[in-house]
């Protein structure tokens, strides 16, 4: 049954259209993701589904007596109670006898517990903290926790897995893919609309594309289609190119039978059904980090580090070496201490004990993730400029074009900007610093998908070492070499494997099973051991599939084959009217079957 229905909706503000013309609709139990770069509309679109908009044109149909809950992406969520009285109050219990209530308030004190423990409410104490005193990542954990435990039939979510670690990101994706909920996902996450999206509304140009699948299915269909509709184009625009020189040779001549035949193709191109050209994609960022000149072998050298903030121990003798070109991802819970670690690498802080070596000529940059070292009153062309005093206006607009600061945006105030246009600022002074080790907290927070897209592909090609924090699986997993997990093994010391982060997740599901210590605690070791068997249980039912793959794989191939067999056999019959409408026919089925196969390997992580 139908949960959710959009028609036509369009929004202008004066000339600026925001949206216009987006239909969708979702059934009972779709899981839908909303994508598109930051400005397109996602959020408006949301406000719109939620009644706190009202659009130009266009309606949203609810199933009857269907109830909503929404995340908003800025928590406006206060109280002077503590945390657990308010979620434990959101619920009506029901019932006449006095037992069934009390256990039915027992099971829901439990469950509100159980929520706040797995989106990072580890310590009992702070549950009985005043809502009011949290901080602002605590505050948007527990609205998650609030919009999960509702009694809800649609959850609308705007950016969710902002402040939330992996472990916590992990437990909201286990329970968004289980949950019979309809929902609705404004994310910038790759990984989290992978694992829990099996539709995807892309809003860009301020249309709106809806693809079946999660983000990597619609990634590679908006790939394809693209080069398809491009070719379809392309074909039609060289066809209605030679029609007008016959027609122009036809007029040329001017005899009464070459008139005839000019009319003619002129009515058979009017009746034409013109393809569309592809819409320019939005623009990205462009981004290239230039290093300052090779480094020595060792750039930092850790030896013996503790620090502590009054009785909470965040870490003890840690002894690590960063190599020239690592990608040294350092991951972990919440409040571990992994940006306190960075910024005592980065000079920032002092550690409690224990020393930080930095190696020959190395010349360091450091990203705070709360943009800190910006001047709120300063513009974003001065900004930049003192930064680089000695380059020329023209120079510093050039770069700022570069990041999508363009003509009046270069006079806007630092203070004014939003965290993504203040992440494109920070991201710009860095790379005008030229250094070889870059150390980074938490560098895509606040940035698109195209942005963070950008920034992979700028990191990976970077003659330098790179130190970063980051919740980004997909960003860590493009990118590190290296793993450096807290707490994964023993509470205050750190983990270090040599690998991508995939890998790293698969050789510390089997480590666990097999390598289980005394010093971790019984929960964290089922954990753990149930990772691991889900893990082997998957790969066994990926075997089982082998061989449906691999004949989807073939038949790929021989489709791939025949697609560009029927491109040079409409070259050479560009005056076979029939025959070209007939390889035309043939091109479209294959292709849409070549889609079914396409996605149906993408789903299974099948590299095409």
């Amino acid at each position: 049954m139908t949960a959710i229905s959009c028609e036509n909706i369009s929004l202008s503000y004066g000339t600026d259209v925001i949206l216009s013309g987006i239909s969708f609709s979702l059934n009972e139990g779709d899981k839908l993701g909303i994508v598109g770069v930051n400005g397109a509309g996602k959020t408006t679109l949301i406000n719109i589904i939620t009644g706190e908009t009202e659009p130009d044109g266009g309606k949203v149909y609810l199933q009857k007596n269907f109830k909503v809950g929404y995340l908003k992406q800025n928590i406006e969520y206060d109280s002077d109670q503590p945390v657990f009285d308010v979620l434990s109050k959101s619920f009506s219990f029901s019932g006449n006898d006095g037992n069934e209530l009390e256990k039915q308030k027992g099971e829901y004190l439990s469950r509100v517990k159980g929520y706040l423990k797995n989106l990072g409410f580890s310590d009992d104490e702070m549950y009985n903290i005043p809502l009011s005193e949290l901080s602002g990542g605590q505050k948007t954990r527990a609205a998650t926790a609030a919009v999960l435990l509702g009694d809800f039939d649609l959850l609308i979510m705007d950016e969710p897995t902002n402040h939330l670690d992996i472990n916590a990101l992990e437990w909201l994706e286990d329970y968004l893919r289980s949950t019979k909920k309809t929902l609705i996902v404004i994310s910038h996450d790759r990984f989290f609309l992978d694992k829990i999206t099996n539709k995807i509304l892309e809003i860009e140009n301020t249309k709106g594309k809806i693809y079946s699948g999660n983000y990597t299915v619609y990634a590679e269909k908006k790939k394809k289609d693209r080069e398809i509709q491009q070719r379809h184009y392309q074909n039609q625009q060289r066809e209605i190119a030679r029609i007008e020189a016959f027609i122009e040779n036809q007029r040329r001549w001017n005899r009464e039978r070459n008139i005839i035949a000019a009319e003619s193709r002129e009515k058979m191109l009017a009746r034409m059904v013109k393809e569309e050209k592809p819409d320019k994609l939005p623009e990205k960022i462009k981004l290239s980090f230039v290093s300052s000149g090779r480094s020595g072998d060792d750039v930092v050298t850790v030896r013996g580090l503790s620090k502590s903030y009054g009785d909470k121990l965040l870490f003890s003798e840690l002894d690590f070496t960063v190599n020239y070109l690592d990608r040294l991802f350092i991951v972990g819970q919440n409040g571990c201490g992994k940006s306190t670690l960075i910024k005592i690498l980065a000079g920032k802080i002092f550690p409690d004990k224990g020393a930080v070596d930095i190696g020959y000529n190395v010349n360091m940059s450091y990203f705070d993730q709360e943009n800190q070292q910006l001047s709120d009153n300063l513009t974003v062309m001065d900004e930049l400029w003192n930064a680089s005093p000695g380059m020329t206006p023209g120079a510093i607009r050039d770069i700022l074009a570069k990041f999508m600061f363009i003509g009046d945006d270069c006079f806007k105030q630092v203070g004014n900007l939003s965290g993504g246009e203040k992440a494109r600022l920070t991201i710009a002074k860095l790379i005008m610093a030229k250094s070889n080790l870059l150390i980074l907290d938490e560098p895509t927070n606040h940035l698109d998908i195209g942005s963070r897209e950008a920034l992979e592909e700028a990191l990976s090609e970077y003659e330098g070492t790179v130190i970063a924090v980051s919740h980004d699986r997909y960003f860590m997993d493009k990118l590190a070499t290296r793993i450096l997990a807290f707490g994964a093994v023993e509470k205050g010391k750190v983990f270090d494997y040599k690998g991508k982060y995939k890998e790293y997740l698969e050789y510390y599901s089997q480590y666990i099973a097999q390598n289980i210590s005394n010093s971790v605690d019984n929960e964290q070791i089922s954990d753990s051991k149930t990772e691991y068997l889900k893990q082997k249980n998957l790969q066994a039912e990926i075997r089982k599939s082998a061989r449906k793959l691999e004949k989807s794989k073939e038949e790929c191939a021989l489709i791939e084959k025949r697609l560009s067999d029927i491109e040079t056999e409409i070259s050479v019959s560009e005056t076979d009217h029939k025959k070209l409408s007939e390889l035309f026919c043939e091109k479209e089925k294959l292709e849409e079957r070549l889609m079914e196969l396409y996605e149906f390997l993408s789903e299974n992580s099948v590299e095409i």
